[in-house]
């Protein structure tokens, strides 16, 4: 290699896409590099996936297209070392901007060659024990729970502290082979899974006291939150955006729709989740980026995990806010001071408060794979991201569907299928459905409870099997007389059927909610879109 008498740094970009690591953190390792090289250093980027932009040789100053394995990362460094010249160095490398890939390698390379968060603080906000213990010490609240490496375990944590249940294992991205469970039944299944030979996490090499499956109670019906922020090494703090989830807890963060601003959140939860987001960062030393996420149940604030790196939504905050976040963090890293980036017109002095509605929303690949239950749940499914922006939220989130390849009906006939528990609150949404023209469609139970409770239902529908009791609900699909389904399913039976119903949706392209609140989402989009239409505007034209 050419001898250089330029300082560098190396980054490690995110490797293969897959499933909870795609090219969000390719987004990040990018802007990485060009703040690198704005700042005169040179800019080693080291990735193996040709599919991302990082990969181009006009991104860094070099490329190494290499595995990102330990051996092949020492090698890099040694051959960056060998061509410093005249007092040049390595600055470092950086590991928090590539999803899980490159942390994992972290432990492999000299302590103060890491950029950024100390490697110790990333190990703690991963490992049970010492988070419980930092949350206990910080004086947040957290879910019940506790770590198990056998059934037996499980089964002793789950009698004390009540089901449902969050199965969860540690150190994986995407919330693979993530669960929630409401019975012994349903526990000794994932727990047999993930801890057999051949389960789960067997490519991980398993269940081990260093790596214990997590269990924690599952707070149903709880607004889940996502804060990002940046802090930098002498304890300043910004928090670049607090995104309030569509969907209730136990849709994975990266399957959910978000807003921002939220648009549910009193302004007292929001001072709250600022100060627990400073409290955390500082315990942790965090220098850089930090993703928290939150639960919000009955008032309080439930502090559910950190992640001391760049997360998923770093692009959407970033292109919702007009602030490049990952270059900001790339700064901070490097010694830069977030005082010296406000002065200098980089980054806001305050979390930013646009005139306008950012959404985001997950784009999910059934459509390729026919015969895959939609039903969304803690595991990540979806395979890429969009975002709608618009003066309200429902119409952003109009415009974030059709994005993610959904369009809104604007009229025509919507069919409800929905679990006990939902019928209540399902009957609001059908009544706003029904408000706004669209006739109503209904299973048997479902029928029964809208039509004594005042909401007309028109068309009757039979379970999947029983047509003599109603019209026979996949034939009611294909016809092309149903323009949305609602489907919220629950217990054995009803989960059968639910999954008919929303295969017979992905056949024939007919847009699913699985959620209420998503449905009330979509309600708010096409009233928005009926009263004041859209408006197409670039970035630019709107950070301008």
């Amino acid at each position: 290699m050419r001898p250089s008498a330029r300082d560098r740094v190396i980054i490690l970009g995110s490797g293969p896409n897959r499933i909870g690591q795609g090219i969000e953190f390719d987004y990040c390792c990018v802007h990485a590099a060009m703040a690198i090289r704005e700042r005169g250093i040179e800019s080693v980027m080291v990735n193996c996936n040709p599919e991302t932009v990082s990969t181009d040789y006009s991104t860094s100053d070099r490329l190494y297209f290499e595995p990102l394995t330990s051996d092949d990362v020492a090698a890099v460094i040694e051959a960056e070392r060998a061509a410093c010249v005249d007092g040049a160095r390595v600055r470092g490398v950086i590991v928090s901007l590539g999803g899980q890939t490159p942390l994992k390698l972290a432990h492999s390379l000299d302590p103060a060659l890491v950029l950024g968060t100390p490697v110790a603080s990333i190990d703690a906000a991963e490992d049970r024990e010492q988070w419980s213990a930092i949350c206990s010490r910080l004086g947040l609240r957290q879910p019940a729970g506790d770590v198990a490496t056998t059934l037996d375990e499980a089964r002793s944590i789950a009698a004390r502290i009540g089901y449902p249940v969050l199965v969860r294992p540690s150190y994986v991205l995407g919330g693979r082979a993530m669960e929630i469970v409401y019975d012994d039944a349903a526990l000794t299944r994932v727990m047999t899974n993930l801890t057999s030979a051949h389960g789960a996490l067997a490519r991980e090499g398993g269940v081990s006291k260093s790596r214990p499956i997590l269990l924690d109670s599952f707070l149903e019906d709880a607004v889940e939150v996502d804060v990002d922020a940046i802090r930098d090494a002498s304890g300043a703090l910004y928090v670049a955006g607090i995104m309030e989830h569509v969907e209730e807890a136990g849709v994975h963060s990266g399957d959910s729709a978000c807003a921002l601003p939220p648009q549910t959140l009193s302004p007292a939860a929001i001072e709250t989740l600022h100060e627990y987001t400073a409290r955390i960062a500082e315990e942790l030393q965090v220098v850089g980026l930090i993703n928290v996420q939150y639960a919000l149940k009955d008032d309080l604030v439930y502090v559910l995990e950190a992640n001391p790196r760049a997360s998923r939504t770093v692009p959407f905050v970033a292109k919702a806010t007009g602030v490049a976040l990952a270059q900001v963090a790339v700064r901070v890293m490097l010694g830069e001071s977030l005082a010296q980036l406000a002065d200098a017109g980089f980054v806001p002095r305050s979390t930013p408060e646009p005139s306008f509605v950012s959404v985001k929303e997950a784009v999910l690949p059934f459509s390729r794979f026919p015969g895959v239950d939609i039903l969304l749940g803690p595991e990540m499914r979806s395979t890429g991201e969009v975002m709608g922006i618009g003066e309200s939220f429902g119409i952003a989130f109009a415009k974030a569907q059709l994005a993610a390849g959904t369009r809104l009906p604007d009229e025509g006939q919507v069919f409800f299928s929905l679990a006990d528990r939902d019928k209540v609150e399902g009957l609001s949404l059908a009544a706003e459905l029904r408000r706004l023209g669209f006739r109503l469609a209904a299973t048997v139970g479902t029928a029964g409870y809208l039509r004594a409770h005042g909401v007309e239902v028109e068309t009757l529908v039979g379970k999947v099997g029983l047509g003599d009791m109603g019209v026979n609900a996949v034939a009611l699909i294909a016809s092309g007389d149903v323009q949305l389904v609602v489907n919220t399913p629950s217990g054995s039976g009803a989960h059968v059927d639910g999954a008919t119903i929303r295969a017979a949706c992905v056949a024939h392209a007919v847009p699913c909610l699985t959620t209420l609140k998503a449905g009330f989402a979509a309600v708010k989009g096409i009233e928005d879109t009926r009263r004041e239409g859209w408006r197409v505007a670039s970035l630019q034209e709107l950070h301008s």
